[in-house]
């Protein structure tokens, strides 16, 4: 139905049944990321609240992203540099990932290619095959971006498609509680209200089940006509008031448990995140400008909390900013990420541990969704179904990328280890990994968030070879050691021009100095 109103000389349409509120359940980076970018594209003709509580605290450990998320500022208007400054970030070249494929090994997963192709076979075909002939260097000097990250130096890609130097991305380490802040400032400049309170009431429509409104403890009640979840596991709206239940797959991927603890700054800042397996998982170090992010992922049923803090803090670079403090989880998502008039955003969605930094960018990816099928208030389910189906296609694409970690492990430990090795992977994951054992072939399906690179540096840096090269490569006799090595040559030259990651963050993006 639509209505006209004469302005001047003109006639504007409005749909009556346009969204006219939007009301965000619970704040943090999935709640002020979501207000931010709502209030920057619906150009304040819609109203949107957002409710939080001081008193309930955000789990505060995506500290780390992937190059998407400079995508998310550019829609947003934000300048790069003063983002940096505000958010006591770092840059980010990929993740060195410590003892993954078998104790004592290192290996890089960069933003960016392993180098440039030059034949119709890829490189990495080239790079086994010189391998099989005695090439000792590894597949990680073949990308420009660990070439950076290894000297701890830091300039952004050039825009020259002929210089090696525009051959990686980047992303960031930030402080996730001052990017919330900042979004903060963001949004309620753009018209967003913010109410302080404690949410203790859903107040849903008999007839259609879609929820009215929200009650928070000060007596204040808030209507709506679109909301979104983003209070996190409870999963308050999605979960509690309108019962969609959650898809468990802990049995691909078994940790269960992660502390967090922060440290003193890094004498030297690395461009990179690393991830060092552990006895029953894995440990993070993210660097920051004022602190250092730290933190142990890992399976209760194979390591005590004491026993994951004390492995914790006996690995830190830098002396502990306090005690461990823990988060409990079960990985998997929900079964509906949009169910009537609630739309689940951030971890209320679901949770996939942070081994390849994607908790933000889910969050991102649903909200750019949200925006490519805004709906109206007659929440057809053409529009709902189409994003459950993308969100749940998304969801498991980034779901095997993490098994692959845990499935190519070659530890001799007992127990955890072992078990991951061992299990039995999804058919979407277990058709790749065939293929690519046969014949070191990735096959890509529908929204892939990881690039064959990503995979390639997994498989490879896990130790990972196929059996047979491509036979295209194989008919083809192309030499391709004199490239490679060219290769190798240009990235190292290039990589010992750039300035240090201190250097470049001290003259364009120098943090104000804080505590904590």
């Amino acid at each position: 139905m639509r209505t006209r109103q004469v302005i001047g000389e003109g006639i504007l349409m409005r749909n009556l049944d346009a969204i006219e509120r939007i009301v965000i359940a619970g704040g943090g980076s999935a709640g002020w990321m979501s207000a931010a970018a709502l209030a920057a594209s619906l150009n304040q003709n819609v109203q949107i609240t957002l409710i939080e509580s001081e008193a309930i605290g955000t789990v505060g450990v995506g500290e780390a992203t992937i190059p998407p998320i400079r995508t998310f500022n550019q829609m947003l208007g934000l300048d790069e540099m003063e983002f940096v400054r505000q958010t006591q970030a770092t840059f980010k070249l990929g993740i060195q990932f410590v003892d993954w494929g078998k104790p004592g090994d290192r290996y890089f997963h960069p933003f960016g290619p392993h180098g440039r192709a030059f034949d119709i076979s890829n490189v990495h075909q080239h790079w086994l095959s010189c391998r099989r002939s005695g090439l000792s260097e590894s597949f990680d000097a073949h990308s420009m971006a660990w070439n950076l990250a290894r000297l701890d130096r830091f300039a952004p890609p050039t825009g020259d498609p002929r210089n090696v130097l525009s051959t990686f991305g980047f992303a960031f380490h930030f402080d996730a509680a001052l990017y919330a802040k900042y979004l903060r400032a963001y949004a309620e400049a753009r018209g967003v209200k913010r109410l302080e309170g404690k949410i203790v009431g859903v107040d849903t429509v008999p007839a259609t089940g879609h929820v009215r409104r929200l009650r928070i403890d000060s007596g204040a009640e808030v209507p709506g006509d679109l909301f979104l979840d983003c209070t996190g596991f409870r999963g308050l709206l999605i979960g509690d008031a309108l019962g969609v239940g959650y898809e468990d797959w802990t049995h691909w991927l078994p940790c269960d448990r992660a502390l967090a603890v922060p440290s003193e700054r890094l004498s030297v800042l690395p461009p990179y995140t690393r991830s060092t397996a552990r006895t029953a998982g894995w440990q993070w170090r993210i660097p920051l400008q004022h602190r250092t992010g730290n933190g142990m992922v890992f399976c209760s049923e194979f390591l005590s909390d004491d026993e994951a803090a004390r492995e914790l803090l006996e690995g830190l670079d830098t002396p502990a900013r306090g005690d461990p403090r823990l988060l409990k989880f079960t990985t998997g998502r929900r079964s509906l990420f949009w169910d009537k008039n609630v739309v689940a955003i951030g971890l209320s969605s679901g949770f996939l541990e942070p081994l390849e930094s994607t908790s933000l960018h889910l969050i991102q990816a649903g909200i750019t969704k949200l925006l490519a099928l805004f709906p109206d208030k007659q929440f057809s389910a053409l529009v709902r179904d189409e994003y459950n189906r993308i969100a749940t296609t998304e969801f498991e694409r980034i779901r095997d990328f993490l098994i692959l970690h845990y499935k190519l492990v070659a530890r001799p430990d007992q127990g955890f280890w072992e078990r991951c090795a061992t299990m039995e992977v999804p058919d979407s994951l277990a058709m790749k990994l065939e293929h690519f054992q046969r014949y070191g072939r990735h096959i890509a399906r529908e929204m892939e968030l990881f690039s064959e690179d990503s995979w390639l540096a997994v498989h490879l840096g896990q130790n990972n070879y196929p059996q047979r090269l491509d036979p295209v490569l194989e008919l083809r006799g192309v030499d391709g050691g004199d490239w490679l090595h060219k290769l190798r040559s240009a990235m190292t030259a290039a990589a010992r021009q750039q300035p240090t990651h201190d250097e470049f963050i001290a003259q364009h993006c120098q943090a104000a100095a804080v505590n904590g």
